[in-house]
């Protein structure tokens, strides 16, 4: 036995909120009877109602209300193993974090913006196989190629500016290092399989060095597709400096003492993707690239990768939900009122038959 959600299990708290509501209710009642009609006709008025059916129907109400979160941790019983199977593309994800990516000619930032459309476009993906690379003047890789794609979303909201200790733009060095996680951590191509891999580019396009595109160019003689995604405006914006509480300090200046302008560079992001035989994009607002680069993975041929075997255990939240339904019913049906009292003829109490 186990439950898929054993969370739900804080919800019984509310049981004995409901008998601390109950009996304070009845006692409330039995006060507000007596200080309206007096003390010696207050009991006849409310000779009617059991106290035991009562009580009893407040211990249905909870026993239901057990019932009811039980079937919400979903209670799970018996194992079985399966080898799931897993179609997708090898991905790898460089992401730019040089300085000018703190421009916040987008809001907040464009390296904020970069994670956010990120991160949607990992919610789209089933079954791909993604690692991550941050990049600056040097690249490091932060998340090998895997099919968890939480954790990997927790890589890509941890990016900063300290990811990588060169500062400066290198494309040629996120290629190197992407290329490097496929041959660590990629599935190899035979005969029988045959993988497309991708490097999705998400930057700025601020290249401050040489050899980018003949990496690209390379890298497709190796069925290798360069995607590459802008962040940032053509307009640019100065590059903020702050503080270690974060509070700005000021921004970034040239050795005249003039801000230093950051501007998206894509007509170079848009020769990397058509060296690498993939497509360019420019983040907006909108947030609908991820939509469009999704659909541009979808039209790639796509692998067939042997994951793991899952373990599957069988649902039975339906037996108490239905214990439950059931106890509310009898709940709903039961009255409270005595089968067999006394009542009252003239001057004289008789037994009711």
């Amino acid at each position: 036995m186990r439950f898929a959600n054993p969370e739900a299990f804080q919800l019984l708290w509310l049981i004995p909120f409901i008998v601390f509501i109950s009996i304070a209710l009845e006692i409330r009642g039995r006060k507000r009877l007596g200080k309206a009609f007096g003390e010696k006709l207050a009991p006849f008025l409310a000779s009617s109602v059991s106290p035991g059916k009562r009580h009893f129907k407040l211990l249905l109400r909870c026993l239901a209300l057990g019932c009811f979160v039980t079937a919400m941790a979903r209670p799970q019983m018996g194992q079985s193993l399966q080898q799931v199977k897993a179609q997708g593309v090898e991905l790898v994800i460089a992401v730019d974090v040089s300085n000018s990516m703190l421009a916040e000619d987008v809001k907040p930032s464009r390296l904020d913006h970069a994670k956010a459309e990120l991160n949607r476009l990992l919610d789209m993906l089933a079954g791909d196989k993604v690692g991550l690379v941050a990049f600056a003047g040097s690249a490091v890789l932060l998340s090998p190629l895997t099919t968890d794609i939480s954790s990997l979303k927790m890589f890509v909201d941890s990016l900063t500016v300290e990811s990588v200790s060169t500062q400066g733009t290198s494309f040629k060095a996120a290629l190197d290092e992407a290329k490097a996680a496929f041959e660590r951590g990629g599935v190899e191509s035979d005969e029988n399989l045959r993988v497309t891999r991708v490097i999705l580019l998400a930057s700025d396009g601020e290249d401050q060095e040489e050899g980018a595109l003949q990496a690209a160019r390379k890298l497709v003689g190796e069925n290798t597709r360069i995607f590459s995604l802008a962040f940032g405006t053509e307009r640019g914006g100065p590059i903020p400096l702050r503080d270690e509480r974060g509070f700005l300090a000021g921004y970034k200046r040239d050795k005249n003492g003039q801000n230093v302008i950051s501007q998206v560079k894509g007509t170079f992001l848009r020769q990397l993707a058509e060296s690498g035989k993939g497509s360019f994009h420019h983040a907006t607002f909108g947030g609908q690239e991820a939509k469009l680069i999704k659909a541009d993975l979808d039209r790639l041929e796509k692998a067939e990768f042997a994951s793991e075997l899952a373990t599957n255990y069988d649902e039975k939240f339906q037996i108490p939900l239905a214990i439950g339904f059931i106890l509310a019913l009898l709940e709903l049906l039961l009255g409270e009122r005595r089968s067999q009292g006394r009542i009252w003829k003239g001057r004289f109490e008789v037994s009711q038959s």
